[in-house]
């Protein structure tokens, strides 16, 4: 059983269930894409069953229906951060990679719109490549973890400082697709939006009725914000981002003793945030705590329905996609977050602008969000499947932050405070 748990926690640690869903799904697809497709397609309560206006497929359950739980989770690391004591608190001290965050939007964002217009300028079709802009904006959290702790080492500042933007980016990210990826088959419809802020309501009233569980808050409150967005036609899966603030947080506590801490816990977020966060029972770390593996197991079926793409998919969206999280990533991040060192706002100690530049590189490690805001913005041929290409084959930034790492010696080049004391 112990062995067990280890070989389960190894999995999630380096994110091997998604890397698996993506295998997965583009071996399927090139295999055999009618089953596929059909997998996919598949009505699991039959072909009548509707649930307002969507018809109940794999593909529904598992992006409007299961995704709302891992936005959940990435909202609770947002909040958890910029809570007193957390990472983005006080603001001060995420001047600059909140700043490296909007070079980090908008330079993949106009890299995209450049090439989109190189390539279908004065075309029917560049409107509908433009709508793709959002893309490559967003950066994914774990995926990057897990590539900063290779390049830099486990204890180093730049692992935190990139996930302060990984998760300030997705913030952003979530934003992007509320307002604008509605559905483009349905008409939007705001008066429904009034159900998720009665979600909010009971969420608050909850709270200040001390209601401990995080249960209570999702079943409820998030199923009222679920069916408001769903109703108004704009991305359920949303649904949490606007309940879990909501959830009953810890009190900050003093940092516990660098020797103390063990290296698990230092390279998370929460420990350059709330210290002992990750050890508390509020409900919004059982929220995540209690949910990691739902969460990690699924991002399996996700990444297979989202990412069986044909080999023969790949285009120029492919490229401009590609291009835009490698080169415009690494460069809107570093650009924006080297003019906060210049106005005043440095980077965290023990970094320089080699580590900066290698961390907005990682920072272009879009896949599963990207993969997620390319079925929003091409609703299907001829440019999904490319886009989705694109977004898969980012996960060749790992290799490339690995070389880079290696050849500026970054790992050994400099310490961080806690490696040194």
């Amino acid at each position: 059983m112990y062995q067990t748990r280890n070989l389960i926690g190894l999995l999630q640690k380096f994110s091997i269930f998604l890397i698996l869903g993506v295998v997965a799904g583009m071996l399927a697809a090139n295999l055999n894409p009618h089953w596929y497709e059909e997998m996919v397609d598949y009505h699991v309560f039959g072909d009548g069953a509707i649930l307002f206006g969507h018809a109940i497929t794999v593909h529904f359950l598992i992006n409007s229906i299961f995704m709302v739980f891992f936005f959940g989770v990435a909202t609770k690391e947002i909040t958890e951060s910029i809570l007193p004591g957390g990472a983005l608190n006080p603001v001060e001290k995420a001047i600059n990679p909140i700043l490296g965050t909007i070079g980090g939007v908008l330079g993949p964002a106009g890299m995209y719109l450049l090439l989109a217009f190189v390539f279908y300028g004065g075309t029917e079709d560049f409107k509908t490549v433009a709508n793709g802009w959002a893309i490559p904006t967003a950066t994914d959290i774990a995926l990057a973890w897990l590539v900063a702790r290779l390049v830099f080492g486990y204890r180093h500042p730049a692992v935190n400082f990139l996930l302060l933007l990984a998760v300030a980016d997705d913030g952003i990210g979530l934003g992007i697709i509320a307002v604008f990826y509605p559905d483009p088959e349905l008409p939007i419809m705001p008066a429904w939006l009034l159900l998720t802020v009665a979600g909010m309501g009971v969420a608050f009233a909850m709270r200040r009725l001390g209601v401990a569980s995080w249960v209570p808050y999702v079943a409820i409150a998030g199923t009222l914000s679920w069916i408001g967005l769903v109703k108004a036609s704009i991305e359920p899966a949303l649904a949490l981002v606007p309940i879990v603030p909501f959830l009953p947080a810890a009190v900050a506590q003093k940092a516990a003793p660098a020797e103390h801490r063990s290296v698990e816990h230092d390279a998370e977020i929460v420990a350059e945030g709330i210290a002992g966060a990750h050890d508390s029972n509020s409900a919004l770390e059982l929220f995540e705590r209690q949910l990691k593996l739902f969460v990690d197991v699924g991002l399996f079926f996700f990444a297979f329905v989202n990412a069986g793409v044909a080999f023969g998919s790949i285009g120029n969206v492919t490229f401009i996609v590609l291009i835009s999280l490698v080169v415009g990533k690494t460069v809107g991040v570093t650009l924006f977050s080297w003019a906060a060192v210049k106005l005043g706002f440095p980077l965290p100690t023990g970094m320089d602008l080699r580590h900066l530049a290698v961390a907005g590189l990682i920072a272009g490690l879009g896949l599963t969000v990207a993969l997620f805001v390319a079925g929003k913005a091409f609703p299907g041929p001829p440019f999904q499947d490319p886009a989705k290409m694109g977004a898969v084959l980012s996960g060749g930034v790992a290799l490339l932050a690995l070389v880079a790492g290696a050849a500026l010696k970054l790992k050994s080049s400099v310490e961080s405070p806690s490696d040194s004391s």
